[in-house]
């Protein structure tokens, strides 16, 4: 009877890592890498998807600080310093916040804490730079998603709506 049992949680823990493997992530990671010249930018984030759910002003409420993806906070990281929408950020890797305000704009946080869960241990007194941008509608978008076009521009789509910045 013991061999039995003991064959029996051995076939179940080898059934088990396959068959976590194959079970759809929720909000899978993503990275998404480019080249600019001399720069490199890599940003690494969870994809959520849209699921016919309301999103800003629903499931990412008004003027919060918010992740900018699902899970661990989205990083982004520079090579060298860089000029985003004019501004000088410092070579390194940032924890990449949003805080989507009801008027269409969006204000996007860098900040130099890169290593947090979600954004909430987020502390304002480490934002390297904050600047503001206007959100574009676009078609719709089902899973979140980061671009990084040659021409240095960034964007952030989900659902119908683009946040996007310049780098140089």
């Amino acid at each position: 009877m013991k061999s039995f049992a003991f064959a029996l949680i051995c076939s179940i823990l080898m059934i088990a890592p396959g068959y976590a493997q194959e079970k759809k992530q929720a909000s899978p990671a993503k990275t998404t890498e480019q080249s600019i010249g001399d720069l490199d930018v890599t940003i690494k984030y969870s994809s959520p998807f849209v699921k016919e759910r309301d999103i800003y002003g629903g499931l990412v409420p008004w003027k919060e600080v918010w992740r900018a993806g699902a899970n661990e906070a989205t990083t982004i990281e520079f090579s060298r310093d860089v000029e985003i929408n004019g501004e000088t950020l410092a070579a390194g890797t940032y924890a990449f916040f949003v805080i989507p305000m009801e008027n269409g704009e969006f204000i996007l946080i860098f900040n130099s804490e890169a290593k947090q869960w979600g954004a909430y241990k987020y502390d304002e007194s480490k934002d390297a730079l904050r600047i503001t941008v206007e959100g574009e509608e676009i078609d719709h978008t089902e899973s979140l998603t980061y671009s990084i076009s040659e021409d240095g521009t960034i964007a952030l789509d989900w659902a119908t709506t683009r946040a996007a910045f310049t780098v140089e």
